[in-house]
């Protein structure tokens, strides 16, 4: 942190403030959760306990953020810049979920190829990751650097957040939240806000809310989740020079790799590894099939499998590809890499055929590119035959092509005082498989944490916006918005 805050101005910033209000809470939600279609939420017996305790409001602010990945941590950082107050939970013990915890290696595209569509908080974790060392070297993710840069970034911020704090209960009436509960190691409490911003990814707070939501496809499938993964001892010149030009999986051997019976799963798709620093790499390697990342029990045999899986890998890439005979599994991610969970139903769904049209809309918040990217529910040839198909081919946009970002995908349907931010904003699956990344979270995350300062300020439902307004004072924050 930075070495000039006092010890008084650390716990501002941190959020270790107390209330002196309490309230009563119930385990259960005023509004029901919707129900997910792969699990009841129910015990093992059948019964149920009504859970009543006094707690704690520790935190009364302008607007609360669940969730400290790319999209809570740049909803954050916006809202602050409009003078607003703000504290952030975040469950893990560091900011940026999937590119730090999840160990995943690559930011994917912040540009267009001409344009840089990622302007405002994602410049400038660019612009920092830049002037480091080891994103030189390979223009991949490290994670402890990415950490500090998060860190750094929240701390000037003044924004208040604290670690190993999990959203557990929401209290929601007609509509508008009142509070929230939170659990951490010092116990339950309470945060009473007046916007709420869900970076979740899992749409946690939305849902719990009675927003309604999508899962999946059609018929409730899930894309796999992938445990990253940090490796050693690689040789890139060898790797470089000798990697095949015939593409996956013929190219990197992987026929004869099952052929011989190393993996257990046949799984055409290798994403692969990614180079950070001389002989470092970042593996997104593997899947978990049938994954629900808003399922412990789900989670918890997809992370046992995972772990296990990547020994067979590792003999993979020693076996079979050059420059890799001497590397080795040094760790694993302590999140799983997730997809895909909750779409939750705003006010606009985002579509494939916005999408294709390249469309432009008037409450634009934002622009991106990336194109679809939605991994096989399955693993089979046709199955990635068909992913490689749309990635690469049919839905890949030509350079300087982008498509627009509606304010109104960030609105709930149904609730007046959230915001969504991140992987569970609102789209269909195709679209989902584009914006999920990274440089879109940072997009849609600055987006809802100014239209949540504005909303605050004004006493302003988020569904009234003045788009005008907004459009203004993102621009002068650095996002990219050509059409505003």
């Amino acid at each position: 942190m930075n070495n000039h805050l006092s010890r008084r101005d650390w716990l501002k910033v941190s959020g270790i403030t107390a209330g002196t209000l309490t309230i009563q809470a119930l385990s259960s939600h005023s509004a029901e959760p919707s129900m997910d279609k792969s699990r009841a939420l129910s015990s093992a017996s059948g019964s149920s306990v009504v859970f009543q305790k006094t707690i704690p409001v520790r935190h009364e602010v302008d607007v609360f953020i669940a969730g400290g990945g790319p999209a809570g941590l740049a909803s954050a950082i916006a809202a602050r810049s409009q003078g607003v107050s703000v504290y952030l939970a975040e469950a893990h013990s560091c900011f940026g979920g999937m590119g730090t915890a999840a160990r995943v290696p690559a930011f994917m595209q912040f540009t267009s190829g001409k344009i840089f569509l990622a302007g405002g908080v994602g410049k400038e974790v660019r612009d920092r990751m830049a002037s480091q060392a080891p994103f030189k070297a390979g223009g991949n993710i490290d994670t402890e650097t990415l950490k500090r840069i998060y860190d750094d970034m929240m701390s000037e911020s003044k924004a208040g957040f604290t670690f190993h704090t999990s959203l557990i209960a929401v209290e929601a009436s007609n509509g508008h939240v009142s509070h929230v509960i939170c659990s951490a190691p010092s116990g339950l409490f309470a945060v009473r806000a007046k916007m709420y911003i869900d970076a979740t990814g899992n749409g946690d707070l939305s849902a719990w809310a009675g927003a309604s939501f999508e899962k999946g496809d059609e018929q409730g499938n899930l894309m796999p989740g992938t445990l990253c993964s940090t490796w050693s001892n690689i040789d890139w010149d060898t790797w470089i020079a000798s990697r095949p030009k015939i593409p996956q999986p013929d190219g990197y051997m992987l026929e004869k790799a099952f052929a011989d019976g190393v993996f257990t799963v046949r799984d055409e798709h290798l994403t692969g590894m990614h180079r950070f620093g001389e002989h470092l790499g970042g593996g997104n390697i593997g899947h978990t099939f049938g994954v629900d990342g808003t399922d412990e029990v789900s989670l918890t045999k997809a992370l046992v499998w995972a772990r296990k899986s990547l020994k067979e890998y590792e003999k993979y890439y020693r076996k079979y590809l050059k420059g890799f005979e001497k590397t080795h599994l040094v760790a694993t991610g302590s999140l799983l890499g997730v997809r895909e969970t909750r779409r939750i139903t705003g006010d606009y769904v985002l579509s494939l055929d916005d999408y294709k049209k390249r469309a432009t809309f008037e409450d634009e918040i934002g622009r991106y590119c990336y194109s679809i990217d939605l991994h096989p529910t399955r693993p089979g040839k046709d199955t990635y035959e068909q992913h490689r198909k749309e990635f690469d081919e049919e839905f890949r946009y030509k350079s300087g092509e982008s498509y627009g970002i509606p304010y109104r995908i960030l609105t709930p349907r149904g609730l007046n005082n959230v915001l969504v931010a991140g992987r569970c904003v609102s789209s269909d699956r195709y679209v989902h498989g584009s914006i999920r990344v990274m440089p879109g979270c940072f997009i849609t995350g600055q987006a809802a944490g100014i239209a949540a300062a504005i909303a605050a300020q004004k006493s302003l439902s988020t569904h009234k916006m003045d788009m005008k307004e907004l459009q203004g004072r993102l621009k002068s924050f650095g996002a990219y918005l050509p059409n505003a």
